[in-house]
């Protein structure tokens, strides 16, 4: 998949807001009515004012089966593949399985439990604005759902992986506070090489990250919650120990399965690595890891 319009088929008409062109290989392709919800909620979202309650989407009953199709799948691959604290941190956020949820109705669980809420994304947003808004206990999040043709499969970061994948992460106090801290660092330093640090650790651990579990890599990263496939091949990726140089300077496709992981001994190893890293960067460290972005 080496089309940039697969994962982001969005332009701008002259008015200034979002349209959705589907390419020939998208599972949405030729779908008119999809097309005109996907763009209907991408129009919301523009309008949306951060901090304000999030729109309230009208899914299509298409919409509410591909998301039961999508929990019922994805609860069995857990059960199996996921670590335990991921099971317990899904538990504890309850989020409903008969409807794709609306983001006020989940930010109405988060809030109470960690003071996060998701906020209303569009296309791709500016990576500096994107972590930012961590620090303030705010996560953009897309609130379409993939097509009905193809419910195990997304070629975009949809509302599956914001919901399954990142919410019951953003719903416990440890793992919140490294989403928070990943803002803080953001927002504190100025190179864009030193956020690009800060990305690449990101992805290798709240993203696509693994822990080891009675002798088993269990995933608890975001990205391979919300994926069907990834949950049933990540074992056979080349899965290395916790290491900052190495996660700094290994390529990856975000289009494609991940062929290197990154593993901790627990969440509690993870939490302690990353937030150190967090707490301690600055704009020397890309020299000083050797990194040639």
């Amino acid at each position: 998949m080496d089309d940039p319009a697969l994962y982001a088929p969005m332009t701008y008409d002259e008015s200034g807001y979002p349209r959705y062109a589907f390419p020939v290989d998208h599972p949405a392709h030729g779908d008119d009515d999809y097309t005109r919800r996907r763009n209907r909620i991408a129009f919301q979202g523009a309008e949306h004012v951060v901090g304000t309650p999030a729109p309230e989407i009208d899914y299509h009953e298409l919409d509410h089966q591909t998301w039961r199709n999508i929990q019922r799948a994805l609860a069995e691959r857990h059960a199996e593949y996921a670590a335990a604290d991921v099971v317990a941190w899904a538990a504890a956020l309850d989020l409903p399985t008969d409807h794709v949820p609306q983001l006020e109705e989940v930010n109405s669980r988060l809030r109470r439990m960690t003071g996060y809420a998701l906020t209303p994304a569009v296309g791709f947003v500016p990576i500096e604005q994107f972590y930012g808004v961590l620090a303030d206990e705010k996560f953009y999040a897309a609130q379409f759902i993939r097509h009905h043709s193809q419910p195990f499969f997304s070629p975009e970061a949809d509302v599956v992986h914001e919901l399954v994948g990142h919410s019951p992460a953003l719903g416990n106090d440890k793992v919140a506070e490294l989403y928070r801290l990943t803002g803080e660092a953001v927002r504190r330093v100025e190179s864009p090489r030193t956020i690009e640090l800060i990305s690449r650790v990101f992805w290798f651990t709240l993203e696509y990250g693994v822990i080891e579990e009675n002798g088993l890599h269990r995933a608890y990263g975001a990205g391979l919650l919300s994926s069907f496939g990834e949950l049933e091949s990540f074992r056979k990726a080349d899965i290395r120990p916790l290491n900052l140089t190495e996660m700094a300077t290994t390529e990856y496709d975000i289009t494609d399965y991940q062929h290197v992981l990154f593993a901790g001994r627990s969440i509690g190893h993870v939490h302690d690595f990353f937030a150190d890293f967090l707490r301690a960067v600055d704009d020397e460290d890309p020299d000083r890891i050797g990194v040639s972005f």
